[in-house]
């Protein structure tokens, strides 16, 4: 029988987790290590199969080398962590989901980096879920007492204010969102956790990954200049250029470590969204470059929290890559899906995000309060271009935006006269 943890932080993956398994036989999470998928799918399953389970290991690979479907007796939900041990599980689970019919009746958890080739896809049976570090707001560092629905759904706000102050804010960058880091006091042992992850990532995991010996020290420069222009569309020949000027990295070899990091959920790149409102020769259309949480960039680069005191400007591209985080988390729970807008006149969204039924919000991230002014014009001259679009294009128009945000690392919430929220990263949730 599985025991709840009493201790556990609520995450916003919980209400999709449920609805997967509502929906579909078995459930599969997937994310960077760490980020908490066996803690959560614990909280979910009634029983379950460590495979890592050193006591009880040879037993189990042994009963699911030769006869896997004994290991699915037992209660429902019932999960298999570090499932990729046994690679027959799978098959054995997706036969069962067939021929029960059943819902919510497995949950497959296990390490980001080792790669398992299975004779029989899960479509229909088995569905994917992705896993992020915490946002703010499940890391109790944002108040949440803005929310991204309710704005969605016409409830305006007058006046909000931020706890997080901008020292609070940068130490939350650099510690990152992972479960394991949050509840230590001591901030240079929770700073440790970040470190961890970028070293394992580079000297053991991208090597399981592949099945191949990599080299760390090749690993850590790629990450390093990736981290260097984190938030940025800077192509792969900008970054294979500055990782391998000191080494003798051929190009194929760079593709394969990006990849593997890809594969890792290290890398998570934002992809663009591509109106037609100007023309589309002048939409850029690469994907921006961003990491699943910016405290791997800070660990990349061998920064601290004090760094920052004085490099602003890098700063405020780890900002927008917390902000992107969190986006990402909190569409999860609103069938959303983030992107970004840049042309080539300059003209920008950090962010797009769009819900299924349609809507959708426009979004700039602005590190200090003087930046916001142009972020709003930003918002409200793609807000023109779209409606001078439609005057042209009658028959396909497309969809005015339905909110124009700001989100900053400033005190107080509120709306411009022109429409736009200014919103603290430090106020938001899903």
């Amino acid at each position: 029988m599985a025991k709840k943890n009493r201790s556990y932080r609520k995450r916003i993956t919980d209400a999709a987790l449920q609805v997967k398994l509502n929906a579909f036989g078995a459930t599969l999470i997937v994310g960077p290590k760490g980020c908490g998928k066996t803690t959560t799918a614990k909280q979910y399953a009634k029983s379950f199969i460590e495979f890592q389970d050193e006591d009880n290991r040879d037993r189990y690979l042994t009963v699911a080398e030769n006869m896997p479907s004994k290991l699915l007796i037992g209660e429902k939900p019932r999960l298999f962590d570090e499932w990729q041990d046994a690679p027959k599980i799978w098959g054995a689970i997706r036969k069962d989901v067939d021929d029960t019919g059943l819902k919510g009746q497995y949950i497959l958890t296990g390490s980001s980096s080792q790669k398992v080739d299975t004779p029989h896809t899960g479509t229909l049976r088995i569905s994917t879920l992705k896993m992020y570090p915490m946002s703010l707001y499940e890391s109790g560092e944002s108040s949440g007492s803005i929310s991204l629905m309710d704005l969605f759904d016409g409830k305006s706000i007058e006046w909000e204010e931020s706890k997080l102050n901008i020292d609070g804010l940068i130490y939350a960058i650099c510690r990152g969102g992972w479960p394991q880091s949050i509840d230590i006091e001591d901030k240079e042992a929770a700073l440790a956790i970040a470190n961890d992850l970028f070293y394992q990532t580079c000297h053991t995991d991208v090597s399981n990954i592949s099945g191949m010996k990599r080299n760390p020290l090749w690993t850590e420069r790629i990450l390093r200049s990736y981290s260097r222009n984190i938030c940025t569309l800077a192509d792969a020949k900008t970054i294979y250029a500055d990782s391998s000027s000191t080494t003798e990295m051929v190009r194929a070899s760079f593709y394969e470590y990006f990849h593997d990091l890809e594969a890792l959920h290290i890398i998570d790149e934002l992809p663009a969204w591509c109106p037609a409102i100007r023309s589309k020769e002048a939409i850029r259309s690469s994907n921006k470059r961003n990491l699943i949480d910016p405290s791997i960039a800070v660990a990349a680069l061998g920064l601290s929290p004090e760094y920052f005191n004085t490099d602003f400007k890098t700063l405020g591209f780890l900002f927008e890559s917390l902000c992107i985080r969190d986006l990402r988390i909190y569409s999860s729970s609103m069938n959303g899906e983030v992107s970004y807008y840049h042309d080539r006149y300059g003209l920008e969204a950090d962010a797009v995000l769009h819900l299924k039924d349609g809507r959708y919000a426009l979004i700039e991230f602005k590190l200090g309060s003087k930046e916001i002014d142009m972020g709003a014009k930003h918002l409200c001259e793609i807000e023109r271009l779209i409606v001078e679009y439609n005057k042209k294009e009658k028959q396909v128009p497309l969809r005015l935006p339905d909110l124009k945000l700001v989100i900053t690392a400033t005190e107080y919430g509120y709306k411009r006269e022109d429409g736009v929220y200014v919103i603290p990263i430090g106020c938001l949730k899903d």
